[in-house]
């Protein structure tokens, strides 16, 4: 079982466009309106989603590439160490450091990627990531040597990890409010379905025709992506209102009316710029703190929950129950269920809220690391006496993995890309960022030392500790930010006294009679 499966199986268009493929504005009108793809405003303004869905999609296409990356040591590991399909020798170890390089070069790239966004923009940046990706992937498919093939996996980790700070932000900046959730929620989506995808097509080809299916990929979404707009929110603080309009209404259609949004822009800027402070200034601000403790909690105990062991552990699992699954099936079977636990995750994050994901899902994986732990106890004591709970690791492993997908993998990228202000989310998102690929690669490089020291079932314990404490972290501390703008949810983070699990009543309270029939 490869590292980088323990360690995440487990984040200006051009006003030539008028309208959104051309469509007669009545004709799709219609069309919207009988598919749900448009929507009411509070003041009854119409504004379509379709443009929405298409920008975050093709911006998650960079999610999809990064997947690829993550799966694809999977798939690839009894076939570089054991056949030696690429003529030279690697050995296990060796093989262990390219898994985890790519996570070293993701936490190498976070902040620089963050600084570069402000500094050009969310969209050049993301085009500009094909490059590292086509050469990584131009080194991994003819490596010749282990130092060829760990260039090439910094390589695209560096554009993967970079994806997970870019993609979120550009989502976070496109997306109405009353969709923010769902659009965001597609990043971690479509990193599953580069995982699966990975593990399904390389159970059925070599690692040579794997790694250029897999460098196609980021080619096709830079060609994709090209054709979108460049965040409103960027525009602005550049003082390109007149770009910022027409990106506005490529999102939200011609017949928006984008005057109150990009009033509400420009107020934003106004305010930060009518009191300039330098970027250590406003990391002090208490709304920047609490945000980056919210943010880098939430990664902090989205690595810390055990799904790098219960990964792990998948094949010694599905091998103890005497399935008669195969590694490699058994892996596809786990890249499904995150795949679907994900998407259903999608669909409800803005209708349930960020808080109840959190909280159900730490809450439930809670237990199920507390039951891996009691039959790895048992079996490390005597094997006869689990003979016959074969199915209990089973449960619980299918279980919490889907409960990790359902809230605790999608949800703090999501979060970090609703959280900061936009003087600091250059710098403070990519902070959270790095601070999950770097527990990523110290806690899968540390895990099996874990297991030697304190045995298979208390480390399983350990991490059953350290989800209730996210539990409470995810009780007290994280506000709920489903339905409100980003100035509002800086208006909660500055806001003194208690906001957090209140605020879901609140929300709850203040839900439009229309989202309730919904």
């Amino acid at each position: 079982m490869s590292a980088d499966e323990r360690q995440r199986l487990l984040g200006a268009v051009s006003p030539a466009i008028p309208t959104y493929d051309g469509i007669d504005d009545n004709v799709s009108q219609g069309v919207d309106d009988m598919t749900g793809l448009t929507s009411n405003e509070p003041t009854g303004q119409t504004y379509r989603k379709l443009p929405q869905y298409v920008a975050a999609l093709s911006a998650a296409g960079g999610a999809l590439a990064a997947g690829t990356v993550l799966g694809w040591t999977s798939p690839t590991q009894i076939a570089l160490v054991d056949q030696k399909e690429y003529g030279f020798e690697i050995t296990g170890e060796e093989f262990s450091w390219i898994s985890s390089a790519m996570t070293l070069g993701a936490a190498a790239v976070c902040i620089p990627i963050g600084l570069m966004i402000n500094l050009i923009g969310r969209k050049p940046t993301m085009l500009l990531l094909v490059l590292p990706f086509t050469i990584g992937w131009a080194l991994i498919i003819w490596a010749v040597s282990v130092p060829m093939m760990l260039i090439g996996r910094i390589l695209v980790g560096i554009s993967g990890g970079a994806f997970c700070v870019t993609a979120p932000m550009y989502t976070g900046e496109i997306a109405s409010k009353e969709i923010r959730g769902i659009l965001g929620s597609f990043f971690q989506l479509m990193i599953t379905i580069g995982i699966l995808f990975v593990y399904a097509v390389g159970h059925g080809v070599n690692v040579f025709t794997l790694s250029i299916i897999c460098a196609v990929i980021p080619i096709i979404f830079g060609v994709i992506f090209a054709f979108m707009p460049e965040s409103p929110l960027y525009l602005v603080t550049k003082n390109k209102i007149s770009k910022a309009t027409d990106s506005i209404k490529w999102l939200r259609g011609e017949k928006y009316d984008h005057a109150s949004e990009l009033a509400d822009l420009q107020q934003q800027m106004e305010e930060i710029r009518a009191q300039p402070v330098s970027l250590a200034v406003a990391l002090r601000r208490r709304a920047t703190i609490r945000a980056l403790v919210i943010s880098m909690g939430l990664m902090f105990f989205q690595q810390t929950c055990g799904i790098n062991a219960v990964i792990f552990y998948t094949t010694n699992i599905f091998e103890a129950a005497n399935t008669g699954i195969e590694a490699g099936v058994a892996t596809i079977i786990v890249g499904v269920m995150q795949v679907v636990a994900t998407f259903i995750s999608t669909t409800v994050v803005d209708r349930l809220g960020r808080r109840i994901l959190l909280i159900s899902s730490i809450s439930v994986m809670s237990i199920c690391t507390i039951l891996l732990g009691v039959y790895f106890f048992l079996k490390d004591q005597d094997a006869a006496k689990v003979s016959n709970l074969g199915w209990l690791p089973i449960v619980s492993l299918c279980i919490f993995i889907i409960m990790f997908s359902f809230g605790f993998g999608p949800v703090p990228w999501l979060m970090m890309g609703e959280l900061f202000a936009s003087d600091v989310k250059g710098f403070a998102g990519p902070m959270a960022g790095t601070t999950n690929w770097i527990l990523a690669f110290v806690i899968t490089k540390t895990f099996p030392n874990l297991v030697d020291a304190m045995g298979t079932g208390e480390t399983f314990w350990l991490f059953s500790g350290l989800s209730i404490l996210g539990l409470i972290f995810v009780f007290f501390i994280v506000p709920e930010t489903k339905g409100k703008s980003l100035s509002e949810i800086q208006d909660l983070l500055n806001r003194s006294g208690q906001v957090t699990h209140t605020e879901s009543a609140t929300t709850v309270s203040n839900l439009s009679e229309s989202e309730l029939k919904n």
